[in-house]
Parts: C-alpha cells; structure tokens; sequence
C-alpha cells in the first residue's frame, strides 16, 4: 500500500504518542498541518514542541479506537519504521485516518526542529494539564505566555488568575506553578520579559517565535522603539482588558490575538498595504 508519510517540520497540532515499546500517535480534527506537536511523560531528553500527546502501548491501539474516532491521526515511533507503520495499518483497518512521521522521533530532532525538555514541563494536575498561577486582570506577559504554553509546550493546561499577593499561597495550596511575579523561576530576567524567560527555557527557539518575543518584550516593557508592532499589541490587549472582566473569558479571546501576531511573524511580516491600490496595466 502507498504510506502517507509527514515529514519533520509537518506534524499536526493535536495527537496522542507512547514511547518504546509502545508507539506516539498525532491526531488532528480539523485536517491541518503544522509544525507543532507535543510530548508529555516521554523518555526522550527533548519533546516536540507543540499539540497534545499521551503515552499508550502499540499492542493495545485498539483501547483508543472510540477517541480517535473522526480525527485524522499521525503515529511515530523512534524511527518510524516497525511499530510506527504497523499501527498505521492497524488504525487504518478500523476506518481511522492514520499517517506517519517520516524518520520517527530521530528525523525530527536531526532537522533541528523544535524540542521542550521533558524536566521543564510540570506535572500534570489532577484535570489532566498543568496548572499555573499568576496575577489577575493580564495584560500582555500574563496573555502571551498562557497562548505559549497553550500552542507549544501544554494544550491542557489550566491557568488561576489572583491577587497578586496572593499567588505564591495558591501556588503551594493548589500544587501550581507560579509565574510573572516577582521571585520565581518564571519571570522576567533583567530586560527580559517572563514571555522570552520561557521561550529560551521551553527551547521554543525559532525565528518566528523570537521575532514575536521583540513585540511582547516591548508592549509589556513600556519599550515601543523595539519593533512598529509593540504598540498595536498594547492596543490590543489593553482593548480586550476593558471588554472582559473575566480573565479566564479574556485568555480565550487573546488565544486568536496571538495566533494573528504568530502568523505574522511566521509568514507576513515582509507584506505592507496602502491605498489606492496599485493599478494593473493592461
């Protein structure tokens, strides 16, 4: 038969993986392609970076068949061989749409893409995410780094919002990780914001991203010379501040705000508009 493959770089945005002698699977509900894919409890000294994932052994694939039910799913395994396309089949004769990831694991990392350390991601919470806490009423740190871990490192995760004295308590009380206060491994570093401090420690170190970690730098820094978009973001996010009062409905709202500014940055930054419109010659 002809084997899909992705190639690494093109693993979707969601999935499900397991690790040796087991199988790491993506699934993908809307059909997309992109690069971001996560890897959570994995052996592995670097994770992909990005999605959802969990660990499950390649001899009881059939226990997931009523969640991969309408997705479309993207199995790897170290190498992408043995155990990567005999589950691709398997999957595929319950009617699952399943591809694989070309190379596995090895042909990712040797492309240079994209992976968080596994010791860097917290534990998960009693919901199944990680948890964090920071202050309440987010403007542009307390937005952005929620939309990081989110998009890149944990798409389960939960974030409490407080007072900011408050914090470190609800911290120790609910077993969250703090971040974007003053005195805790996550947050700024000299004129480093707290969105650049976990960039670096989440290893999420491609160009689009640090691109956008300039603008956040200099909306959340009161340093609008950084890039012409600091001020546009502060905008935006002061705009989504006064139109919600409920943080966690404002998180939500600023998720497709940074989205816009990541694809940007990914592929339109160089792209200008002006008006008129420049006449064709016929």
């Amino acid at each position: 038969m002809m084997w899909s493959e992705f190639r690494a770089g093109e693993a979707p945005s969601k999935g499900v993986y397991g690790d040796a002698p087991g199988m790491r699977i993506y699934t993908r509900a809307d059909g997309s392609r992109d690069s971001r894919c996560r890897w959570r409890l994995c052996a592995a000294p670097g994770l992909i970076a990005g999605g959802s994932a969990f660990r499950h052994p390649f001899d009881d694939i059939t226990a997931l068949l009523p969640e991969l039910a309408d997705r479309a799913v993207v199995v790897y395994c170290q190498k992408g061989k043995k155990i990567s396309q005999g589950t691709v089949s398997l999957l595929r004769g319950y009617g699952i749409h399943a591809e694989s990831l070309q190379g596995g694991h090895f042909a990712w990392r040797d492309a240079g893409e994209m992976l968080v350390p596994a010791a860097r991601i917290p534990a998960p919470g009693p919901q199944g995410g990680s948890v964090w806490v920071t202050r309440h009423r987010p403007k542009i740190d307390r937005m952005a780094c929620p939309w990081l871990i989110r998009r890149f490192v944990d798409p389960a995760a939960r974030f409490l919002f407080v007072a900011p004295g408050e914090v470190l308590a609800v911290a120790e009380k609910f077993d969250a990780t703090p971040f974007d206060v003053e005195d805790v491994f996550w947050s700024h570093r000299g004129e480093y914001c707290t969105f650049d401090t976990m960039i670096e420690e989440f290893g999420l170190t491609s160009d689009t991203l640090r691109q956008l970690a300039l603008v956040v730098r200099g909306a959340d820094t009161d340093r609008n010379d950084l890039a012409p978009q600091c001020a546009g973001l502060l905008a935006a996010s002061l705009g989504l501040s006064r139109i919600y009062r409920d943080d966690h409905q404002q998180i939500d709202a600023g998720m497709l705000l940074y989205d816009a500014f990541y694809r940007w940055a990914r592929d339109a930054s160089d792209e200008s508009h002006d008006w008129p419109q420049p006449q064709s010659r016929g």
